[in-house]
């Protein structure tokens, strides 16, 4: 039986990932699972995604328009935790998610603290590829994180 939590506020999903594959996995679960609308059929109600490189690892921000349903709810965080590790937000951190979510442009926000965001709002995993083909590119080898 699947109950409805009722709380005020948006959901928001924190994790890290230690590679590139592991975020395209979660962005296709997302594809797969996610609506831009509401939950009608089960689908996660998705508000944003935003995808932010630190060299060593992924850090993704996960952000519902509606809670959801208990069941659905432990079934994402299972998901989440086998292909990735909870995040608890730094003030840097917090600070560029704040700025994106004002309205600040994703450029101005890179600029002001420091950090590659790689993607904010509507998914898009060649946003990834992109990223990581290119930084390839310029450094002329891989790194384990954009494997």
């Amino acid at each position: 039986m699947l109950i409805d939590v009722a709380v005020d506020r948006h959901m928001q999903y924190f994790y890290y990932f230690a590679n590139t594959s592991l975020v395209l996995r979660l962005l296709t679960y997302l594809s797969a699972h996610g609506s831009a609308h509401s939950s009608a059929h089960g689908a996660i109600a998705l508000d944003a995604v935003t995808v932010i490189y630190l060299v060593d690892r992924w850090v993704v921000r996960i952000k519902v328009k509606e809670v959801l349903p208990i069941q659905k709810d432990l079934d994402f965080i299972s998901f989440l935790n086998e292909n990735g590790s909870p995040y608890s937000l730094n003030t840097r951190i917090k600070n560029v998610i704040d700025s994106l979510e004002s309205g600040t442009t994703i450029t101005d926000v890179m600029h002001r603290y420091h950090v590659v965001v790689v993607s904010h709002g509507a998914l898009r995993p060649a946003d990834i590829e992109d990223f990581k083909d290119t930084f390839v590119r310029g450094l002329g080898y891989c790194p384990p994180s954009l494997v």
